[in-house]
């Protein structure tokens, strides 16, 4: 009876009904919005930078072979400035947006559990910017590849909105795949998963991650095992992560 008194108290929470959550998520979604708004304004009056900039980075290893990047619609190029605020917006807007999407599941807690949710979300967005980062430096070797097994047989011509996807697409999914380890660590602290849970199921994660990087990269194998060799170091450090974030009995 007191241990049952003791876990209702520790929750300070009630159960919320469906309307409430629908409501609470209506919420998280206009203030994330509004946000990413705020943000996107400034990074549209600068894309014009901000495209050279990721160009002469993305690029720079494919010099010798003179790529160019074209565009065929007469409105691309006012779409290239629209995606390029929205997307920098984004990155800039992350700390509230993963607060939102953190605080959004903080009523299914306890108190001692939503302790963790500024940490846990200013964790993803470091995690976040660290797979985007990390991406930023590793595609240049990526292109240079691409670009080179045709070298002498077709003539590298860039259409700025496939282009501009297909970093969109790396990009994000190694800021995703960079969130493993801050699961991992949410998971074992509520008691979903420990680290014996993580090791006995290695064999299937690493068949999920190859696939996993084969849905999120282009039909490549050199851009597959760019994204499955990170993901599977992180899946180790999330064993290490759980270990000393499991549950105490």
């Amino acid at each position: 009876m007191t241990e049952t008194t003791a876990n209702s108290d520790d929750s300070g929470s009630k159960e919320m009904p469906l309307i409430a959550h629908i409501a609470e998520l209506r919420v998280v979604l206009i203030r994330s919005g509004c946000a990413l708004i705020i943000c996107a304004i400034p990074c549209g009056y600068y894309w014009k930078q901000i495209f050279d900039l990721v160009v002469s980075r993305t690029l720079e290893l494919c010099e010798p072979l003179s790529v160019r990047i074209i565009y065929t619609a007469p409105a691309e190029s006012v779409m290239l400035s629209i995606k390029i605020a929205l997307i920098c917006g984004l990155m800039l807007a992350s700390p509230i947006i993963f607060q939102q999407a953190w605080s959004f599941v903080s009523p299914a807690l306890y108190k001692r559990e939503k302790l963790l949710l500024l940490p846990t979300a200013f964790a993803s967005t470091i995690c976040f910017l660290s797979g985007i980062a990390f991406s930023y430096y590793t595609l240049p070797f990526v292109l240079k590849f691409l670009t080179e097994f045709a070298t002498g047989t077709l003539e590298p011509f860039f259409r700025v909105d496939e282009y501009f996807g297909f970093l969109i697409k790396i990009s994000f999914s190694f800021g995703l795949a960079f969130q493993l380890p801050v699961l991992a660590f949410v998971f074992s602290k509520i008691g979903l998963i420990d680290h014996k849970f993580l090791l006995r199921n290695f064999r299937y994660a690493i068949v999920l991650i190859f696939i996993v990087a084969a849905v999120l990269t282009p039909p490549d194998v050199f851009s597959q095992v760019l994204l499955a060799c990170p993901l599977l170091l992180l899946y180790a450090l999330s064993i290490l992560i759980s270990f000393f974030a499991r549950k105490k009995q």
